[in-house]
């Protein structure tokens, strides 16, 4: 009897594990997996060659035991151990570039440029000061991938690798839907880093720059329209001119003087592609210069809603993202990594700036966010870029999200702040088109800019490990490696609300921010 009652307790015991580890996610989860995905998950865990390693990974959700190890940001370089892509040799390091642009056929004049109030009003952004993977140049990570073909299905020129110019047709062409790492990502090649697009911060004079509108709500504007929700469709429901303050006094003139203060500077910013090149001749280190320069230019996407309402997309590409650690494992890694931020004009005025966190994101009244500047400068935005995952937060700290107790967190600091208005690839994109491959156009200061690598439906990264690939584990149904991201066109640009999902709520402080009271 005592035998027999230790093996019924120990069976009870197994049984609430496997309710614990597999039935009960599956039960909460607001969206369960379709048979397409089922099946797609049934494959992935029978790529593992070991019985008892695909058994526990269905029955348990401990999938890959024998992979766990430790996965520091740096690592030595290793030797080639047979995860590069067999099709490196095809591509060659630097290529010949394609000068198939769309924009060759178009005047200079007929481009439509950056508005003055855009520039004015760019964000600034604080990296993480010891980040490990620095913002990329999409131009320069396209060298370093390659597409997921069988080498037997690679048909194209020899002498034309993949550009910006390119993608989106090659891709149409031939089917391929991932862009792999030619490395090993493990042994950590300097691409994945990107050291050299490090910005160097400002001289920063403490606090008497920085500014937040929270302290001053003679300042705050007034939400006399309905500019929280729109788009052409819905046109702006107008109640009173948004160019004034509460008070009445009028904004407009003062945003000229402004505007022309700045003017010449941020036409300095928008240096072409040819002039970066020559200054960068002259300095044999390239490094970003003290004033918030880098090497690697963001995405500007300027979308027009209707009704005096244009969204200001600022895309933020960095080479890798690395993923957070619970109890010393690490989970989500993957190859190219998009982020953004959104700031919401009406008439020229700001209201509102989204922020790509985890969760779904947040959206703030402008007047909420901090901001940067002194008293003979516009107020810029501050963001704060978490270590690793990039993702974009309005405070410096720690940011839990998912697991209750802070278990999984991001962490922003005061680190290196980024201009991104000095290095940037500018385009006005028209979300109602009806055809795949038409309605962005580069703005007239980077005219020559290529569009190709906008419409790319696929990822900007390696497709999901196998469970054969001694560099993946899936614990509880979180992966150690996941899929790349896909680019700026797929997250939602034509959207009616400020936030990227149709859940949101306008913040109207930081505290309420900092609590993570984003909801619908």
């Amino acid at each position: 009897m005592y035998h027999l009652r230790r093996i019924t307790i120990a069976a009870v015991v197994l049984a609430v594990v496997i309710v614990v580890v597999t039935v009960l996610p599956r039960a909460l989860n607001p969206v369960p997996p379709n048979k397409e995905k089922q099946e797609a998950d049934r494959q992935w865990i029978n790529t593992s060659p070991y019985w008892l390693d695909r058994q526990a990974c269905r029955w348990f959700s401990l999938c890959g035991l024998l992979h766990l190890r430790k996965d520091p940001p740096a690592k030595p370089k290793n030797k080639d151990d047979g995860h590069r892509h067999e099709l490196r040799r095809l591509l060659g390091e630097e290529g010949v570039a394609i000068l198939r642009e769309e924009s060759d056929n178009k005047k200079k004049g007929q481009l439509k440029g950056i508005p003055d109030y855009v520039l004015n009003y760019a964000p600034l952004v604080h990296l993480y000061s010891q980040e490990f993977f620095w913002p990329s140049d999409i131009a320069d990570h396209i060298k370093h991938v390659v597409p997921d073909l069988d080498e037997d299905k690679w048909t194209f020129n020899k002498s034309q690798p993949l550009t910006l110019a390119n993608l989106n047709e090659l891709s149409s062409e031939l089917g391929f839907q991932h862009l792999n790492s030619k490395d090993d990502v493990e042994s950590r090649p300097r691409w994945l880093h990107s050291k050299m697009n490090r910005p160097i911060a400002f001289n920063d004079e403490d606090d008497d720059k920085e500014h937040d509108d929270d302290e001053e709500p003679g300042k705050q504007l007034s939400d006399d329209t309905t500019w929280f929700d729109v788009d052409r469709d819905h046109p702006l429901h107008r109640i009173s001119d948004p160019r004034k303050l509460p008070a009445g006094t009028p904004q407009s003139q003062r945003l000229a003087r402004r505007s022309q203060v700045f003017h010449s500077r941020e036409q300095q910013r928008l240096m072409s592609q040819e002039a970066q090149d020559a200054q960068n001749a002259q300095n044999a280190q390239n490094k970003p210069d003290e004033s918030g320069y880098s090497r690697a230019p963001v995405t500007l996407v300027l979308v027009d809603k209707g009704s005096g309402i244009v969204d200001a997309f600022w895309f933020f590409f960095y080479a890798y993202n690395l993923g957070q650690t619970v109890l010393g494992t690490r989970y989500g890694n993957h190859v190219g990594d998009w982020e953004h931020c959104m700031i919401r004009f009406e008439s020229g005025v700001p209201r509102a700036v989204f922020f790509s966190e985890h969760e779904g994101g947040q959206a703030y009244a402008w007047h909420a966010v901090e901001k940067r500047g002194n008293e003979t400068e516009i107020q810029r935005p501050v963001i704060y870029s978490a270590v690793g995952s990039h993702a974009m937060y309005a405070t410096p700290g720690n940011h839990p999200y998912v697991l209750p107790f802070g278990i999984l967190k991001d962490v922003t600091d005061k680190g290196p702040l980024w201009d991104p208005s000095k290095n940037l690839r500018g385009y006005w994109y028209d979300y109602t088109t009806t055809k795949d491959n038409e309605g962005l156009e580069p703005v007239k200061e980077n005219a020559d800019e290529p569009t190709s690598w906008f419409h790319y439906r696929g990822t900007w990264g390696d497709k999901l490990y196998g469970l054969n690939d001694k560099r993946q584990w899936r614990l509880f149904g979180q992966y150690h490696y996941v899929t790349g991201p896909q680019g700026p066109k797929f997250k939602n640009l034509g959207r009616e609300k400020v936030c990227q999902t149709w859940r949101c709520r306008i913040i109207h402080s930081i505290a309420e921010g900092r609590k993570g009271s984003w909801h619908s």
